[in-house]
């Protein structure tokens, strides 16, 4: 069968810090966040639907995304995922503004966007 060789490095605890903080994931949105940005635009208290709240989460999430591209300039699908959210917002924003424009101008007030 063989010997079975045991070799122990001694690796000090600065540089595991480092490789930890490497390797840990970006912070993802969590429910949190969400219930924090949904509070100003429900309509009712367990609103989680309508557009306004679906345009404010998406806000955050493009805007937490476009943070993560600028470090990771190689992410194509994340960036993948920016274009799609990017693109669901702006249709929710062009149903908000033929249906119901003076909500439309609040949300875009509220969120900053540029249109």
């Amino acid at each position: 069968m063989g010997f079975r060789w045991l070799i122990t490095v001694h690796v000090p605890e600065s540089i595991k810090e480092e490789e930890k903080a490497e390797h840990e994931p970006q912070k993802v949105m969590s429910q949190i966040d969400k219930t924090v940005i949904r509070k100003p635009f429900q309509r009712h208290a367990r609103d989680t639907g309508s557009s306004e709240v679906q345009i404010a989460t998406l806000s955050k999430e493009i805007e937490t995304l476009t943070e993560h591209l600028k470090v990771n300039k190689k992410d194509h699908s994340s960036r993948y995922g920016l274009i799609r959210k990017v693109n669901t917002r702006r249709r929710l924003l062009d149903y908000l503004k033929r249906t119901d424009a003076p909500v439309y101008q609040k949300i875009i007030k509220d969120l900053g966007l540029r249109r």
